[in-house]
């Protein structure tokens, strides 16, 4: 089925909000764990172990994870209520404030406590407004495209993770190139969340000037939106959500360790430098940028299922070979694209994927439950597991092990999930 130019331009204005959106709130991820990593410590949690001031500027970086469940409770019940695109503006505008305001913070030397507590609460911030954000960008670009077309353009959602990482890490070899040590201590690392305003200016004056989704257009017409959406969803469609979250457990542990792990591996395991391990994890998000919408598309022609699970597969596999090979650069860079490559198969279809496990009156707000529930469970946990672990055991066949049941809850996910037209997306509006 072909469009008209008109529905084609409120489609390309709707993968260009959903994927601004989800780029500024990746950028702000990756900004926010190096400024962890390198400056927070120092600067907001001083103390006479460096390593204390470390794990508290990271317990930081948690409270974004843990606050987002509420954000997802919150802004996914209005965009059920009150529509997608207003809620979508207010999501951007909350995560970019809250980002921007970090780069103006006083630190503890000139403000005390008062400093990492407002840190705190504007973590706190940011993962409220990720929370509501991920459910009504996938719906932005879905809910306008055709039948046969939708795990495409539901991928703009998806793309935002591999091009902010890129933006951020771009942006701060930038800084670390143009200040000394010092200066990038004083005032260099600001720059970077200073920075979010531009993207949130863009993604503002695309959101403002979105039309609201058909299938919300059409929900307001019949009269047909809910008005306790969060127990409606949890009452009539808990396999659907059971679903939708554990599907989403393996490509969020599969990232963790290929893009956010393996950072420490390379460095502290390999001996390998910083930069070189950053490396990695650029090269493999580039081909993220490219191999996320063609994963979508592909699972357009052969089904969602079928290509998730082939990412699952391939990615609980690939991590076995991975602890059994990389040493060196020259297995650690090939090691790294190639996970990314599974992870792609896997978070290409899922946007579409996780949306048509619900009704469209639900839909909102069952696909913001699913993602930050999922979130905490995965991407948090992760992180501090293969930490954990490795300091255990000094092995990462341990991590492996872990992944690949990882991977075997996704597919139980994807076993319980439904599939429209078994698989082909055909109906978005009444999921039987």
């Amino acid at each position: 089925m072909s469009s008209s130019p008109p529905e084609r331009r409120a489609l390309y204005k709707a993968f260009a909000a959903s994927l601004s959106g989800t780029s500024l709130e990746w950028y702000d991820f990756a900004v926010y764990s190096s400024a962890a990593a390198l400056v927070f410590g120092d600067l907001f949690f001083p103390g006479s172990e460096p390593l204390t001031g470390t794990l508290q500027a990271f317990a930081t970086y948690a409270v974004g994870y843990v606050a987002r469940p509420l954000g997802g409770i919150f802004f996914g019940r209005l965009g059920d209520v009150i529509g997608r695109k207003r809620v979508l503006v207010a999501t951007l505008l909350l995560i970019g404030v809250a980002t921007f305001c970090i780069g103006l913070l006083p630190t503890h030397a000139q403000a005390g406590a008062f400093a990492p507590a407002m840190l705190v609460l504007l973590r706190f911030a940011q993962g409220v407004g990720v929370g509501g954000e991920w459910g009504g960008a996938v719906l932005l670009s879905s809910e306008f495209s055709q039948e046969g077309q939708r795990g495409f353009w539901a991928s703009a959602a998806q793309v935002g993770p591999p091009l902010g990482t890129l933006l951020a890490n771009g942006v701060l070899a930038v800084l670390a190139g143009l200040t000394s040590e010092e200066a990038f201590l004083s005032w260099g690392w600001r720059i970077a969340f200073l920075l979010s305003a531009v993207l949130v200016a863009f993604g503002l004056l695309i959101r403002s000037k979105l039309e609201e989704t058909p299938v919300f257009l059409e929900l307001e017409a019949k009269g047909d939106r809910p008005t306790a959406p969060v127990s409606e969803v949890l009452r009539t469609e808990t396999r659907p959500l059971v679903a939708a979250i554990l599907a989403r457990v393996g490509p969020d542990v599969l990232y963790a360790l290929f893009a956010v792990f393996v950072l420490t591996y390379a460095t502290k395991e390999l001996e390998m430098s910083r930069g070189q391990a950053v490396t990695c994890v650029l090269v493999g998000s580039a081909l993220q940028v490219g191999m996320i919408p063609w994963s979508g598309w592909l699972s357009d022609r052969h089904g969602r299922r079928r290509i998730y699970a082939i990412g699952a597969v391939g990615g609980a596999i690939w991590s076995i070979i991975f602890f059994a090979t990389a040493s060196s650069l020259a297995t650690l860079l090939p090691g790294v694209v190639v996970g990314l490559v599974f992870h792609s198969l896997m978070y290409g279809p899922q946007a579409a994927f996780v949306s048509e496990q619900f009704t469209a009156r639900l839909r909102y707000t069952g696909s913001s439950l699913a993602y930050t529930f999922a979130g905490v469970i995965g991407g948090a946990l992760a992180p501090l597991a293969f930490t954990y672990f490795l300091a255990k055991t000094g092995t990462g066949y341990v991590i492996a092990a872990y992944i690949v049941v990882a991977c075997a809850v996704t597919l139980v996910g994807l076993r319980l999930g439904r599939a429209v037209r078994d698989e082909p997306s055909d109906a978005l509006v009444s999921p039987a």
